[in-house]
């Protein structure tokens, strides 16, 4: 087996181990205790963004430290003109042992662990993570998120069709899932109108809608919906006031229908969101409800 092998073995087991993983998010604590043929293999260092074990000869890991509810993290202005994500170099040194040592897996074509910040001391892993370009110029690799951004060539022309496809795929991959889990931890894994705590019925939706202005990935431009309430507040069949009380569509209330219509829609009507963050900064921006809730009465 040559040495690039057993590296792509360790990261495999590396992978399938963070699979069974208990919770969405790790720390520290537990993911230093990975072990691969009974040696320990911590996959992620507090020190440094990158991560090179000394028995490996490339990086296994990458780093991204938590970024406060309010403001955009530092990934999210730098994905490319080829919609591919970019991470920047440590330092400004090409030849930083680090950026060797990712340069390595590059050439390697070896899969990266991404470990993004989601609270203070927490992270999403996000994996497997492949570098597909290396930019001296602009200290900074090419990352693909997904299997069919590997055979994307960094900085090549593109079509605009083809282009929005792969920043959708970086997005979802990279910085949904990411909203997501800074989202549900926010609101202690519970809906903002029922208070359901399944997380698998849970979802982060946007005040304002992506792509638009004030719409950003910020903890302060979401709330955490069950999957009925996230299509009640898309549909515009409930609005959200900028004080925080539920406004049912007035065709919705006079509708005679099952329980679930009666108790889950229509008896929310001028209540309060149940749950709210207990950090002022997540909470729902009041300037983005009531942009949001304008849209919601033009729509009914």
């Amino acid at each position: 087996m040559t040495s690039s092998q057993a590296e792509a073995a360790v990261r495999e087991a590396a992978m399938r181990w963070l699979d069974g993983r208990p919770k969405q998010e790790v720390d520290y604590a537990w993911v230093r205790q990975f072990e691969y043929h009974g040696v320990n293999i911590p996959l992620m260092d507090l020190q440094r963004g990158i991560r090179k074990p000394a028995s490996m000869t490339a990086a296994l890991a990458i780093r991204t430290t938590f970024t406060p509810p309010n403001q955009l993290p530092p990934y999210n202005d730098t994905i490319g003109d080829d919609g591919l994500q970019r991470y920047k170099y440590r330092g400004d040194d090409p030849q930083h042992p680090e950026n060797v040592a990712l340069r390595r897996a590059y050439e390697q074509r070896l899969p990266l662990i991404w470990f993004v910040g989601v609270a203070p001391g927490s992270y999403e892993p996000i994996y497997p993570v492949w570098i597909v370009g290396d930019d001296p110029s602009r200290l900074e690799f090419a990352l693909a998120l997904d299997e069919g951004q590997r055979f994307v060539s960094p900085g090549a022309a593109m079509d605009s069709d083809s282009r929005r496809y792969v920043e959708r795929l970086t997005k979802q991959r990279l910085h949904q899932r990411v909203f997501r889990s800074k989202v549900l931890l926010a609101y202690d894994g519970r809906c903002a109108i029922c208070k359901i705590r399944h997380v698998e019925l849970l979802d982060a939706a946007h005040i304002i809608a992506d792509g638009k202005p004030h719409g950003d990935a910020v903890v302060p431009n979401g709330l955490c919906l069950c999957k009925i309430h996230h299509a009640a507040f898309d549909n515009s069949i409930l609005g959200i006031r900028p004080d925080r009380t539920l406004h049912v569509r007035q065709d919705i209330l006079e509708e005679i229908d099952g329980w679930m219509l009666k108790g889950g829609i229509q008896g929310v009507h001028n209540t309060e969101l149940a749950v709210v963050p207990s950090a002022r900064a997540a909470r729902p921006s009041k300037e983005r409800l009531e942009e949001r809730y304008a849209e919601f009465l033009a729509a009914g």
